[in-house]
């Protein structure tokens, strides 16, 4: 339940703090003294869009604070979901600050609005006029219905087939496109994937290429300088490795007469070795070259060949051609297997519309169950509240297609008179009446959604006499298992509450401001007979004050 209220710096609301306790409460005040800012105030904690123009003192922030008892409510796991500080008294607070920007925090952890505004449907069920014209909405009336019903899991099941189903749809959709594009492109495709398959290709392919090609074309020139080469080494009057080989006896001689001789012995000795290595390779390489014509023209070819795809592919790479070659490989192949895969998603589409057909009919089925006991529940209200004749045709018609709470369309008709016609709540339903019907499904829903809070903003409006008093007995009850409260501008609603709040306005230092206080049982009376007979006091209206209270 909501047990404290504390706004700062809010349209009219300099500063207000304002305790409440279980039960009925009654809020009243004279038209304009503030009743919907409260209201206002109260909905920012609850999640609604911040507006720099509420600001009373453009230079200061608005905080607005709201602390609820939750003890009762089965909210932990709300709040372990979001990673919140699950508190017993939970403080909600939003701040907005003179640059436009808005804060939120629940027991001081910031959140985003929409865990506030989630939040704050489990916390208060407040019912403005407008909310009244929500009765002709069909959205509204599957929702009265399935709460009857206890619809919100098998709902919940069903819109979690739903989002699959629409997703498998999809898919389903984009394989056929697929199909219908890459029928038209496989050819060219799989010609494209050939060419590239072709040629092997390979990472560092090019610059192998490249370097056969160059000793192939130069072949002459190598075995020129190979031949040259071994000679320097071999000769056996100047060769180097005759020369070194009298160095390496010299150093032998030496390596006896101590260590740095020996060093440079062993020094002698691996240039020799080295030497005589290379002179072996000279030879080996010189013997292996060979002029190879036929092996020229295949290299060349090869290199047109990848220079000739490099050029059609837009590509510099090897790499690059490797990776076109195998988005290449995955559209043919997905062409080849399109089929298939659209037989595979065909058959999880039917086997989703099948569970979706099975839910929506059990959903049709509870709702179907519950929609007598909810039309005899409604007429014996609506006769307690001076509509006798009241009477409520709601049918479940079965729909074509797949909807977000089902697959059923609903008929919700009303007749207010004996011998007249049913038709749309809107137009055979006048605002007294229609405020008389939200309030007995409010009622009734009571009963089986558990809410901490409901609030009522003037839902009396349009009615009088006996009939407002019905309507305070009404939520009078609903308080004996709930927090309500009444913003009324009806004595006969007023005088039912436990507690009684006034809102009104004062001046205050060439200012107008709103303020609010509960009222003490005199200040009741007093309040009553203003209600009932103006500002001029009479014995009369004060004895019908006392009355109404007693």
């Amino acid at each position: 339940m909501l047990s404290n209220l504390s706004i700062k710096n809010y349209a009219l609301i300099a500063q207000l703090n304002v305790s409440f306790a279980n039960g009925l409460t009654c809020i009243t005040g004279e038209t304009g003294a503030g009743k919907s800012i409260l209201l206002g105030g109260l909905s920012l904690v609850l999640g609604k869009r911040a507006d720099l123009s509420t600001l009373r003192n453009k230079g200061e922030k608005c905080i607005i604070e709201a602390e609820f008892v939750i003890s009762n409510y089965g909210l932990a796991p709300f709040f372990n979901e979001n990673d919140l500080d699950y508190e017993n008294n939970t403080i909600i607070r939003r701040e907005i600050l003179p640059s436009g920007k808005s804060r939120a925090f629940i027991n001081d952890t910031p959140v985003n609005l929409d865990v506030l505004s989630r939040l704050g449907e489990r916390l208060i069920d407040v019912h403005s006029q407008h909310q009244t014209l929500q009765l002709a909405d069909n959205e509204f009336q599957f929702k009265v219905i399935d709460s009857l019903a206890g619809n919100k899991e098998i709902l919940g099941e069903y819109s979690d087939k739903l989002n699959a189903y629409k997703k498998t749809s999809k898919e389903l959709l984009n394989l056929m496109e697929f199909q219908s594009n890459a029928i038209k492109e496989h050819e060219y495709n799989s010609f494209l994937l050939e060419e590239l398959e072709g040629i092997d290709l390979r990472e560092g392919m090019l610059e192998q290429l490249e370097e056969q090609y160059e000793q192939l074309n130069n072949v002459e020139t190598i075995v020129e300088q190979l031949s040259r080469g071994y000679q320097l080494l071999s000769d056996e009057q100047v060769g180097v490795l005759n020369l070194l080989l009298e160095l390496k006896q010299v150093a032998n001689r030496l390596s006896s007469f101590g260590i740095a001789f020996e060093s440079l012995d062993q020094r002698i000795q691996s240039v020799f070795i080295e030497i005589d290595d290379i002179g072996s390779e000279l030879q080996d390489l010189l013997e292996n070259t060979e002029m190879n014509p036929q092996l020229l023209d295949e290299v060349n070819s090869k290199l047109q060949t990848l220079h000739d795809l490099q050029k059609k592919h837009g590509v510099q790479e090897i790499s690059a051609l490797l990776q076109i070659k195998d988005e290449l490989s995955h559209k043919v192949d997905a062409t080849e297997n399109i089929e298939s895969t659209i037989a595979a998603k065909q058959k999880e589409l039917t086997s989703l519309e099948l569970e979706l057909n099975n839910l929506a009919s059990s959903i049709s089925k509870s709702r179907a169950n519950v929609i007598p006991n909810l039309i005899v529940q409604l007429q014996e209200q609506l006769h307690s509240l001076g509509m006798p004749s009241a009477r409520f045709k709601i049918d479940i018609v079965p729909a074509k297609d797949f909807k977000t709470n089902g697959k059923d369309d609903l008929l919700f008709l009303f007749s207010a008179n004996k011998g007249s016609n049913f038709g749309d709540l809107k137009k055979v339903a006048s605002g007294g009446e229609l405020s008389r019907i939200m309030l007995s499904i409010k009622s009734i829903l009571s009963k089986y959604e558990s809410l901490p809070t409901m609030m009522f903003d003037e839902i009396d409006a349009g009615v009088s006499g006996e009939i407002s008093n019905r309507m305070g007995d009404i939520m009078y009850e609903m308080s004996k298992t709930m927090q309500i409260f009444s913003i009324t501008h009806l004595p006969q609603v007023a005088s039912k509450g436990d507690h009684h709040f006034k809102v009104f306005k004062e001046d205050n230092n060439n200012s107008t401001q709103t303020n609010m206080k509960e009222l003490s049982p005199d200040e009741r009376v007093v309040e009553l007979a203003e209600m009932l007979g103006g500002k001029e006091l009479s014995d009369s209206a004060m004895a019908h004050a006392r009355q109404l209270l007693n």
